[in-house]
């Protein structure tokens, strides 16, 4: 901006700039002007990395546990050949792996402690693909499911329940063996041979990992799975690859992929970004108001000044560039300490929550509501650059009628009364 400005203009506006006692309230409403743009610029940083990362942080763990394309079944039974169709699916391109699994809901109880699951029958060797449930376990785990003929269950879940890795837990579905006296629900023990943590609330205490062959039986599956998971390379661009895995499958097998899946919960979190953005811009345009009211009382204290200007030769343009950096000058300062303050804010995100909880004592990031263990914040190059050309707009735009209205004042009036 300054090679837009000769040094007598630069100086003059940075003088202006300075606390003067007679400008003393001029002064305080532009430093609140100042904080209002840093503030709001840091917020809106901070707000939309956090919500960034929110959603990649749960779209990665949704994803690393569900396939990107699921294919059940259109009539009950579930999907028989199933090995077959897997691998016609793997042929398609950009399809990384194709899963058989069974599912079913149950309750699991143990000491008299019960709570709703979702039984998931894989092979030990699928569970590579769902990489957070795989980096989770160890190796004695991963062996005690492919050998052991147990069930993994997540850490929260285990800590409702009070069990640990060795013990047993009993299932119930409500699929049950037909009797004289109507339909028995099956109960079964199984025992524990691994504990899971993907860091995701509603996995952790919801679901349990079964040994394919063993999920058949218990659920009563015959040679038949409930559907397949597919894993794709690009699940960004999934709609033309769910056209081409439909007409593979058949029309009587139905296809989802993941947004369809997550329509609502994708859908939601796009609302709340955008409501979020639109109420935190409202503090930028706020502080801009606050530099028009502080430009213009200082024009007007300045009226004695821009005469003697005026008859030293100075044009109105020049008069106006020099107001106009003064203001322009507020939101410089403030964006780039916004941006300073937003980016370090985001990049020790964590460490400010823990301190802020063991300062208050209360728990800011509950697990059971926003599902996640940890805060993450994703810092977008492109928002921030947005973020930044709006609030210098926005105070450059501010500053333009104070410095024209200093460009239109008369010599002659401002001096009469002096």
């Amino acid at each position: 901006m300054g090679f837009l400005f000769s040094p007598v203009e630069r100086m003059l506006a940075f003088r202006y700039m300075r606390s003067r006692r007679a400008e003393g309230f001029i002064s305080v409403i532009a430093w609140f002007s100042l904080a209002g743009i840093t503030l709001g610029v840091a917020t809106l940083i901070v707000v939309m990395s956090v919500m960034n990362g929110f959603r990649a942080e749960l779209v990665s763990r949704i994803l690393g546990l569900n396939g990107h394309v699921a294919v059940y079944s259109a009539k009950p039974g579930g999907i028989a050949d199933f090995d077959q169709l897997a691998l016609k699916l793997t042929d398609i391109r950009d399809v990384i792996a194709v899963t058989p699994q069974i599912e079913g809901q149950v309750m699991a109880t143990q000491s008299r402690v019960s709570v709703g699951a979702v039984v998931r029958g894989v092979r030990w060797s699928d569970l590579a693909v769902r990489k957070p449930l795989w980096n989770s376990l160890g190796e004695a785990e991963i062996t005690g499911f492919r050998d052991g003929g147990g069930v993994l269950i997540g850490r929260e879940m285990a800590f409702k329940l009070g069990v640990k890795s060795g013990d047993s837990l009993t299932l119930t579905t409500a699929r049950g063996k037909a009797t004289a006296f109507g339909t028995v629900p099956t109960r079964r023990k199984f025992k524990i041979v691994g504990i899971f943590n993907v860091g995701m609330y509603e996995y952790d205490s919801t679901f349990i990992f079964m040994p394919l062959d063993l999920s058949a039986d218990f659920l009563g599956y015959e040679n038949t799975v409930s559907g397949l998971e597919i894993y794709v390379s690009a699940p960004e661009q999934i709609a033309a690859l769910r056209q081409s895995v439909k007409q593979a499958a058949g029309d009587d097998l139905r296809v989802f992929d993941w947004v369809e899946r997550n329509r609502s919960f994708l859908n939601a979190l796009r609302v709340e970004r955008n409501v979020m953005f639109l109420i935190l811009t409202l503090i930028i345009l706020v502080a801009a108001f606050n530099i028009i009211s502080s430009m213009i009382m200082l024009v007007r204290s300045k009226n004695a000044d821009i005469a003697v200007l005026r008859t030293m030769g100075a044009s109105g343009g020049s008069i106006m560039r020099i107001f106009l950096m003064t203001g322009a000058s507020i939101g410089i300062v403030g964006t780039t300490t916004g941006t300073l303050v937003g980016m370090l804010f985001c990049w020790n995100i964590d460490t400010i929550k823990q301190a802020i909880e063991n300062l208050s004592g209360a728990e800011l990031f509950a697990a059971e509501i926003y599902f996640l263990s940890n805060l993450p914040a994703k810092i977008d190059p492109q928002e921030v650059l947005m973020v930044v050309l709006m609030a210098l707009g926005l105070s450059f735009v501010a500053s333009l009628y104070p410095a024209w209205r200093a460009s239109r004042v008369a010599p002659a009036e401002a001096l009469r009364y002096e």
